[in-house]
């Protein structure tokens, strides 16, 4: 019979004392026979034209953003792996949504296996929710969560958190990878079964993936990270992997007293239109998902106080790319900061991965060496090579489609096709140097 590591899941032909993959001792145990089939309830060998039609109606969430993250509602039977680190909001937004479904007339049963019903309760009257069709269960045993899901025969299932769910008594500690896959997959198998919704939340590690065996994202139709910092009241729901429609979307909250509300309009909601003129500020429409926000960079180049070197500080940008920036303004346009104090910040909060910002840093970081002012109804985007020349980036029509609706005159663009019936005056540049030129900053 084959073993298997209750740590992380490595499968081996004999008992081994340490294992290969984890390095966990004595973690070996026998897979018994018939331990881990199982397959969706019901199922059967069907011909192809038998097999019965997914629902083509979806399910609203009640929250629009939820529902456009999702691809237009829930799926029926499908099973969403619900992300976040500790203290994001994910118990928050799920007991709105718990909320919003059950007020539509669905049963919803949340189970907690981290706090006590009262405890949900006090939350839940903190948020206004009264709601007689969401039933709580506080329960962290797998089969008397099954027990509850049979005699409730509930519509939508939230589980908060995966983690505190025992599957197996034998099947290692709570929380282990043993006992959240097993867990996860006897969950989803009951969740296709029945067509129930199923929500499963599921910590983050530090390394920012879902914590547990990577089998338990492919175990799932839909995996969403709630993004945010303690700090801030900005919370960001990400798509990573939906079968049911696109992966490249994203749902903007913001964090109040009444919980997460949804902000429907996020492409203003970064850079307030009435934003004073002043050097070291340039806005830059960003990608994401599929939909364009504007952010401002903000740049601050001062003297160093010459007491070390040269402080670099870096807030919602990759240091290591903006290092490379700053060196092909120093090498390309001959700016002298190798000796100066630099920081960089995206304001509202947001991290900006994507390279449309490199031209935008570039730009913000020479009118605050320069001193000069940028004017606010311009926009810059495109890639910077280490050569200095700008490159277009992904979707940069739809970038200008948004700027012109929002009202901006002016736009920095690197070279490619533009699309036609725009408003605002667009200047495409081959260099920085050609960039700074155009801007002013130069």
């Amino acid at each position: 019979m084959p073993y298997r590591c209750r740590e992380c899941g490595y499968r081996s032909p004999k008992w081994l004392g340490r294992c290969p993959r984890c390095g966990g001792w004595d973690s070996f145990e026998e897979v018994r026979e018939g331990e881990e089939g199982g397959g969706w309830i019901g199922a059967r060998p069907q011909a192809l034209p038998q097999v019965k039609k997914p629902p083509l109606e979806r399910v609203s969430t009640g929250i629009r953003e939820v529902d456009r993250l999702l691809g237009g509602g829930l799926i029926p039977g499908s099973v969403i792996l619900f992300g976040g680190e500790p203290g994001i909001g994910k118990s928050t937004l799920l007991l709105q949504l718990a909320a919003a479904l059950a007020g539509s007339g669905r049963k919803v049963l949340y189970v907690s296996g981290e706090e006590a019903p009262a405890q949900v309760k006090l939350r839940a009257e903190r948020l206004g929710i009264q709601t007689p069709e969401l039933y709580l269960l506080s329960e962290q045993h797998l089969l008397r969560i099954v027990k509850a899901i049979e005699e409730l025969s509930p519509q939508v299932l939230v589980v908060d958190s995966l983690q505190t769910v025992v599957a197996r008594p034998e099947g290692g500690d709570i929380g282990g990878v043993a006992q959240v896959r097993e867990a996860a997959a006897q969950l989803a198998r009951l969740a296709k079964g029945l067509e129930m919704t199923c929500f499963l939340v599921s910590h983050i590690t530090k390394g920012g993936e879902f914590a547990g065996p990577k089998t338990v994202e492919h175990l799932v139709d839909v995996a969403v990270y709630l993004e945010g910092t303690r700090e801030g009241d900005l919370r960001i729901l990400r798509s990573v992997k939906n079968r049911f429609g696109s992966t490249n979307e994203v749902a903007v909250f913001q964090m109040g007293e009444e919980g997460l509300i949804e902000v429907p309009d996020p492409a203003t909601f970064f850079v307030p239109r009435d934003r004073p003129a002043r050097p070291g500020a340039a806005v830059v429409p960003v990608l994401e998902g599929t939909r364009p926000l504007l952010v401002e960079i903000q740049a601050l180049v001062a003297p160093s106080m010459g007491y070390g070197p040269p402080q670099r500080r870096m807030a919602g940008l990759d240091f290591n790319r903006v290092s490379v920036l700053l060196a092909v303004i120093e090498k390309r346009l001959g700016a002298h900061i190798g000796a100066t104090d630099v920081y960089l910040a995206v304001a509202g909060g947001l991290e900006v991965r994507e390279p449309a910002v490199d031209l935008g840093v570039c730009a913000a970081v020479l009118s605050s060496l320069r001193d000069r002012v940028i004017p606010p109804d311009t926009v810059v985007f495109g890639e910077v090579g280490l050569a200095g020349d700008v490159r277009p980036v992904r979707k940069g029509p739809e970038r200008l489609r948004e700027v012109d609706k929002l009202g901006f005159r002016r736009a920095i663009v690197p070279p490619g096709p533009l699309p036609k019936g725009l408003s605002l005056e667009v200047e495409r540049v081959a260099s920085v140097v050609e960039a700074a030129e155009a801007l002013g900053v130069g």
